[in-house]
């Protein structure tokens, strides 16, 4: 098939990634590839060209300093790049386009185009894609990346698939025994509403070092909340490429995931199965159907207290049990052979079969 694949701008779509976003599009577009597919990647100037970028406008990320007439540029910079690319796909020859960005513009303009068409929602609703998505006439099919996600967009739009994210098993191996060293390991962008500073105040309280990794995303709340957090047991390593991060991961007693907000999915999760890492996780978003008894335990959101004893309770499972669970859950090869159904329906104009309902989400032991 001839697929378009319609990323976001704020980040090139290459390593080291940004967050999640960005890799899960470059996985998506380079299996799709390796399957015999033509894949053309509308993205930013600098992404991967072994992906077959058409590069649509610099990273808008570039832009963002503060200053509001700087946001305001990059702003109207993805504007104008987003209606100058739907206005030419009306004359491009697709057999699907997949959007996977988080702008209201392609799913606004989606009636003008008359290929098919559809949006993975990859965050809970905000205001401008939801507006985009209010005014679409219907030419649209929604996928969601959890149960959780499709339940907060239901107020908005159906959506008619649910395709969990997943990853490449291969480039995080399995490690049958950590570190030494003990170590708890938490890593993501560094952001407010990813949580770090709890993290660093769970693992103090648990008695066991922290290692972070990722991209200082938010410079203020770095410099307030989360520096002078750090010392000899809590430690930066910064924003590591993907087998760097691999080591860093499997190395750990167990890894924490702790959300601010509805988190959609929770990549760090899946990635951290995969090495043998159990993980500790607040209780939020799609975070619980990531996760099941032998391999991970939750915590109540925003409890730090919850959160260290969940860490401890968490460094007790099974490496290899938590491996299994990545293999049969969150696979790229399965995720990738349901967005290929859902190209196939759509280009034939038939309908698929949903198995939304086919799998109950685990019960996971929690800490109160």
């Amino acid at each position: 098939m001839r697929i378009a694949i319609i990323a976001h701008l704020k980040y090139a779509i290459r390593e080291p990634f940004a967050g999640g976003l960005e890799m899960h599009t470059h996985m998506l577009a380079r299996s799709l590839r390796d399957r015999g597919h033509a894949v053309t990647l509308f993205a930013s100037t600098g992404s991967d060209p072994q992906l077959g970028v058409e590069p649509i406008c610099d990273e808008t990320s570039l832009l963002e300093t503060g200053i509001a007439e700087a946001n305001d540029v990059a702003f109207f910079r993805e504007h104008h790049a987003y209606l100058k690319l739907m206005t030419e796909l009306r004359g491009r020859s697709f057999d699907i386009i997949h959007n996977n960005s988080l702008h209201y513009l392609p799913v606004s303009m989606a009636e003008t185009i008359t290929t098919p068409m559809m949006t993975t929602l990859h965050t809970p609703p905000f205001c401008w894609l939801e507006s985009g998505i209010r005014v679409n006439r219907g030419r649209m099919r929604y996928v969601a990346v959890s149960e959780a996600t499709a339940a907060m967009w239901s107020h908005v739009a159906h959506a008619d698939d649910v395709i969990p994210n997943g990853i490449d098993l291969h480039h995080f191996p399995f490690r049958k025994s950590a570190s030494e060293e003990p170590y708890l390991v938490w890593y993501g962008r560094i952001v407010p509403e990813k949580g770090l500073d709890h993290a660093i105040d769970a693992a103090r309280l648990a008695g066991l070092a922290l290692k972070i990794a990722g991209p200082i995303s938010d410079a203020a709340y770095y410099e307030e909340m989360i520096a002078p957090r750090l010392g000899d047991d809590i430690v930066h390593v910064g924003h590591l490429a993907h087998h760097q991060l691999a080591h860093l991961v499997g190395g750990a007693r167990a890894a924490l995931c702790t959300p601010r907000w509805e988190e959609p999915y929770g990549l760090v999760v899946a990635e951290a199965l995969a090495c043998g890492t159990p993980v500790a996780a607040y209780r939020r978003g799609g975070v619980p159907a990531l996760l099941g008894p032998d391999c991970g335990v939750l915590a109540e959101p925003d409890d730090v207290v919850s959160l260290a004893a969940a860490a401890v309770a968490a460094t007790r499972l099974s490496r290899s049990a938590c491996r299994v669970h990545a293999e049969h859950h969150c696979d790229a090869e399965r995720m990738v052979d349901k967005y290929e159904a859902v190209y196939y329906a759509l280009r034939s104009g038939s309908a698929i079969v949903n198995d939304r309902a086919s799998e109950p989400l685990p019960i996971l032991a929690s800490v109160a």
